[in-house]
Formats: C-alpha cells, structure tokens, sequence
C-alpha cells in the first residue's frame, strides 16, 4: 500500500486536484468507490482571498473521509507557509504544493509549473513549507517546462532533501499542456533515483494503461483526472481489478442512475440554489456523455435554472436513454 507520511492509503490509486471539479460532493463520491486519496482543488496562497465561498469551499470539511488533503499554489516561500499552517487548522492532514498546473493564468504569476524553471525558488518553498506544518506535504510537478527543458530529475531531488513525504509527475512538460500523450519515461528515471513514493500521472483511463504504468514506471501509485469525470465508479473497477484480475462489482444502468441523482442533489445542497445548477451542469455533461445519451437530451436538462426540474428531466433521461 501506499504511505504519505504516516497515512496508509487505502488504495494507491488516486483523484487528481481539477480546478472547479474536485469539490466536496465530488471528492466524497470519489473516496466511496475507493479512490485512495482525493485532493481538494487548489488555492492561492495568499489566505486574504480565502474568505469567498468559492475558496471556502475548496477547504477540507469536517465529514470527509481521513486523510484529508488540500493543495496550494504560489510563489513567495513565506506565504505559502502561512497558506500550509492555515489549511492545517482549517482541518488538512496533508499539504500538497502545486508546480504542476500549466493554466496561463497561474504560469503568469510564475505559480504553478513556471516553478520548474527557478529551482532556488522551489527550494525555498518546499523547505518555508515542511518548516511550517508538522503534518505530510506532498508535491505535484510536470517533467519540466519545455522538450528542451526536462529538469524534474533536479526538481525531484530537491523535494528529496526538503522532506517532501511523495511526489506526483505529470509525464507532459508545461509546453505541452494536455496536447499529445503523456510519456512514462521520465517518471521511470525518477523513480529509479529518488528514494520517496513516486506517483505517476497522466492519461490514466484505461485499465490496460494503468497496468503497464505500474509494470513500466515502477511508481508507487498512480494520480487519475480527467478518466473519473462522468464516472467515479472507475475507481472500484481498476482497484479490483489490479486486486483480483477482474471486476467484482458491476453496476447496472439503475444504480448509476441513483449513483448520478445523489450526486447532483448533493451539489444543489452543498452550493445552495443558483450555483449549484451551474456547476450540476458540467458533471451531467460527463456523466450523459459516458452513457451515450442525445445531445440534445443535454441541452434540454441545462436550459433549466431550478434544481428540482434539473434532477427530474436527468432522471428521466437516465430512465430512458435514447
């Protein structure tokens, strides 16, 4: 099993921190159907900007599953201290730093994978950091900045001597967004240097792909994103399949349909009215796509603005898929 610190995950395959998607109902329905770690969306390190209820609710809550783990992002060592100690109070047994995401908007801060090209700074932060908490910091990167640009090997081994508990490699560089495939090469030269969990990430959607990671990379676990969107039983699937050879627990069309309803009910309650029906919007899509229902099934269930008649005309298309 995998260790982050002194947590023994559940399982070694885990939920990727997506801006705007990992929230609360989402992180809970992932956890349940055994997502071994599930990180919270990330935030800004400047905790002034903490008090919207867009960042308070990207804060752990108090009826998630253990361990609970919040990511930040930001680029003065000092702030992002505080950022750590603040999260460790609002309720986060893990702090995971973001030097990972290749958004414009954070790059241009330098936040985010820019890092990658300032190791001094990384330093600084990983050590302001681990100073700051008492509790695991995990760190999320990219194999670099650019094809020409590779440095994650130097980025690895300054996580290693700043006490970093796991790190978790996107195989793609900043330039590549999320163009192209995602190469396992690097993350396999990583992991036969560095002495820490090494977490593989990227273009994990098939358990055909999950296997030969493992097999290849040698990593301790592995990260997935984008593969759960519309279907978080996937992580009871690969689990038992990497388990047991095949999957044990199949679920019908029923039980997704109540899978999805108690999903979407859970966003209208967690985000209140108005909010909840926009964000309901973008997991329906995925959840109608995965199963292959009309577009223009979709369209109908996202001109509506009430909640009661969002859940009644998905469950109706859910009943009856065209």
């Amino acid at each position: 099993m995998l260790a982050i610190g002194s947590y023994t995950l559940s399982s070694n395959i885990l939920l990727a921190p997506m801006a705007g998607i990992t929230d609360p109902p989402f992180r809970r329905l992932c956890r349940h159907y055994g997502a071994g770690l599930a990180t919270s969306e990330m935030l800004t390190s400047d905790i002034n900007l903490w008090h919207s209820k867009k960042s308070v609710s990207r804060l752990p809550q108090v009826d998630e599953a253990e361990p609970r783990s919040v990511q930040i992002a930001g680029t003065e060592p000092q702030l992002m201290a505080k950022a750590a100690c603040f999260s460790m109070k609002k309720g986060a047994q893990i702090i995971d730093i973001n030097m990972g995401c290749p958004a414009k908007k954070v790059c241009h801060k330098n936040a985010g994978s820019a890092l990658m090209q300032e190791p001094k700074r990384v330093a600084a932060i990983l050590k302001a950091v681990t100073h700051a908490v008492d509790i695991p910091v995990t760190l999320k990167i990219r194999t670099g900045w650019a094809h020409k640009h590779r440095n994650v090997l130097q980025i690895a081994e300054i996580a290693q001597k700043n006490n970093i508990s796991a790190l978790t490699i996107h195989g793609r560089t900043r330039q590549d967004a999320y163009r192209g495939h995602a190469e396992y090469e690097t993350i396999r030269q990583v992991k036969q240097a560095i002495d820490m969990p090494i977490i593989a990430n990227g273009d994990l959607n098939t358990i055909e792909n999950l296997k030969f990671v493992l097999e290849y990379t040698k990593a301790d676990g592995l990260m997935i994103g984008r593969a759960a969107q519309g279907q978080p039983w996937i992580f009871r699937q690969f689990n038992e399949i990497l388990n047991h050879g095949k999957i044990l627990t199949k679920q019908s069309l029923t039980e997704k349909q109540m899978i999805i309803i108690d999903h979407i009910n859970a966003i209208h309650r967690f985000f209140g009215i108005k909010t909840g029906v926009r964000i309901a919007r973008k997991h329906i899509g995925w959840y109608l796509d995965k199963l292959s229902i009309s577009p223009v099934v979709k369209r109908s269930i996202f001109e509506t603005d009430k909640p009661e008649k969002q859940v009644q005309l998905l469950d109706q298309a859910l009943a009856s898929p065209q």
